[in-house]
């Protein structure tokens, strides 16, 4: 099978780049259906009604409601068709970015997607993570090509909460060694091909950049500032983690927090965060040389290293077991390690992973 890589049209980063969203749009279309939270509009009315109207623009803005289910995707897929729209564009967070792509991949139409945050490596995949209305993991969904355009307004990212930063950092630090998994397994891609030398390089600097620059980009947001660090973190959190799970390869990490999907005390916790332990787990089963570092990265971020952070207070064998059972699923990407993976040393590698973190963090104090 053919090696494959595959990337979004466009990507564009920069401070107050939202302002100019509507001459970025009328390049894919004049009718776009526009999806953004309750908050989103009251956050950026002014200055999206501003871009649309320079354009010459009138979009369809319907409030996004809440999940990205299969329910939410047939509503708006409906709205788009009986108003014409040629274009979708989401604007906010992951769900909504997934579900943007959805729409568009349901209409046959083009896609530009905005990231208000940078948590997740999802804007620029031309893949959907799908739930269920309450929440809990359903399938992946993959469509004929990328988003025409991802753009991330960085003065709009840099005000998010830090801590959806960070779990962005969580989601990223993933990349490379699923990745390096997928390569040492030969494994099929997210793209339906092997992976290419150009994406375990750049799944490689994603976590370089992480080590180098995640601890002073959390600092200088703390502080308010949007330095050079900021911008790599911000990159790193998208793009190139994007790009490397993408035409890389996914594997133990997005598998096992695809299995916490199950615990309901986790619902609350973000993807990157359920995802970050998810990489402590994968390094356990491989015993992988960076497992320190790792744990160490994490503390001193702020990512969770261990169940009880996760919301988690009944860890018990045969409960992790069930995760496991379902990270473990024929469908999911636990299979993608480079050796036979069973449900019993996933739950012995999670319950290891909650040790160490413990561990790690009393080290850290």
């Amino acid at each position: 099978m053919a090696r494959v890589f595959i990337s979004p049209g466009k990507y564009v980063q920069g401070s107050g780049e939202l302002k100019n969203l509507g001459s970025y749009v009328e390049a894919y279309g004049t009718t776009p259906l526009v999806i953004i939270s309750k908050g989103g509009v009251k956050r950026f009315a002014d200055i999206l009604k501003a871009s649309f109207d320079e354009a010459q623009i009138k979009p369809v803005v319907d409030q996004f409601g809440g999940e990205c289910s299969q329910d939410e995707i047939d509503r708006l897929s409906g709205l788009a068709y009986t108003s014409n729209c040629d274009v979708i564009v989401g604007i906010g967070g992951g769900k909504i970015c997934d579900s943007a792509k959805a729409v568009a991949a349901a209409q046959d139409i083009p896609v530009v997607v905005v990231p208000t945050i940078a948590a997740t490596d999802a804007p620029c995949s031309a893949l959907s993570v799908i739930y269920t209305p309450e929440g809990q993991f359903k399938e992946y969904q993959y469509f004929k090509q990328n988003p025409n355009l991802v753009l991330m307004d960085t003065e709009v990212i840099a005000k998010s909460p830090l801590r959806l930063t960070v779990s962005g950092m969580g989601d990223a630090l993933a990349t490379y060694f699923e990745a390096r998994a997928c390569k040492r397994s030969d494994a099929i891609t997210c793209n339906g091909g092997h992976t290419t030398t150009a994406a375990l390089g750049l799944a490689k600097l994603c976590f370089d950049n992480l080590m180098r620059d995640g601890l002073k980009a959390k600092t200088a947001l703390e502080a308010g500032a949007r330095s050079e660090a900021v911008e790599t973190i911000i990159e790193t959190n998208t793009l190139l983690s994007g790009l490397g799970f993408e035409s890389a390869g996914l594997a133990g990490a997005h598998a096992i927090h695809n299995g916490m999907t199950a615990l309901p005390e986790t619902h609350g916790m973000y993807h990157g965060e359920k995802v970050a332990f998810g990489t402590i787990s994968q390094l356990v089963l491989e015993d992988a040389p960076e497992l320190d570092q790792v744990l160490s990265f994490d503390v001193a971020v702020g990512l969770p290293v261990t169940f009880k952070q996760l919301g988690v207070t009944d860890a018990s064998y045969d409960r992790i077991l069930e995760v496991a059972r379902l990270a473990c699923a024929d469908n999911d990407t636990l299979h993608n390690m480079p050796f036979e993976v069973t449900p019993d040393a996933v739950a012995n590698a999670m319950l290891a992973a909650d040790a160490l973190g413990h561990k790690a963090l009393n080290n850290a104090q």
